[in-house]
């Protein structure tokens, strides 16, 4: 050891403090922050006729006893699907089981004073006149709700036209700016591209009839239209 830092501790300390610098690691140097990097976002939107109808029937019983009710409710929905599942055919008209409740009734002094329960069947898909026509003919169920959307297929369709606008937009929303901030052009650094749908227009639908002699007809409807939405946003750097 060297006598002559021992005898002279702030020495000792400067030399220490120096090692340490020279043997620091690279990877723990300080980063300079990016220069002249500009985030900006951009979307495209496509307007398209909603193509997908779903529709739900749903029918309830009550009574005292709850094996009772659940057996109603079997009953129900066992006729429905059987009439249903005839005009079955894929992408055009889905057949599935929703919303299966039972649920007590309480009298005012919290006892159990009978049972209540729910039952639903959704039909789903392309075919709006065999969806309609089918829900109809059923005749132990009535109608519940009514909602539209688009098919896979035609959301990939439109989803690729709103994709395109939004790239377009940003790419001339950068060039843009980076002409009015002085430079004479952009590399892309990241981005991110995401979609959804825009909001739409309720569905107009008349009440489906009392079952009876217009038991048979179809519950008019007419779909509305979505907005396909392509949100593309992320960095450029300024060149």
């Amino acid at each position: 050891m060297n006598h002559s830092l021992i005898r002279h501790p702030a020495l000792a300390a400067a030399a220490i403090a120096l090692a340490m610098l020279t043997t620091w690691p690279a990877s723990a140097q300080v980063v300079p922050a990016p220069q002249n990097v500009l985030q900006l976002s951009a979307s495209g939107t496509v307007e398209v006729q909603q193509d997908l109808l779903s529709l739900s029937l749903t029918t309830s019983r009550d009574g005292t006893d709850a094996n009772t009710v659940q057996t109603q409710l079997k009953t129900a929905l066992d006729a429905a699907l059987t009439e249903a599942k005839k005009s079955a055919q894929p992408g055009q008209l889905d057949v599935r089981t929703g919303q299966f409740s039972l649920h007590p009734r309480y009298s005012p002094l919290g006892k159990i004073s009978g049972w209540q329960g729910t039952a639903e069947l959704i039909l789903e898909g392309r075919d709006f006149p065999r969806i309609t026509q089918t829900a109809g003919r059923i005749q132990t169920m009535t109608l519940g709700n009514i909602s539209f959307g688009l098919s896979r297929e035609a959301r990939a369709k439109v989803e690729t036209e709103a994709q395109t606008l939004a790239i377009e937009r940003f790419k001339a929303r950068a060039a843009e700016l980076a002409r009015g901030f002085g430079f004479s052009g952009y590399t892309l650094r990241e981005v991110s591209v995401n979609s959804n749908d825009g909001g739409y227009p309720q569905p107009r639908v008349m009440a489906m009839q009392a079952k009876g002699a217009q038991a048979e007809m179809a519950v008019p409807v007419e779909a509305g239209k979505s907005n396909v939405i392509v949100n593309v946003s992320g960095s450029v750097q300024l060149k």
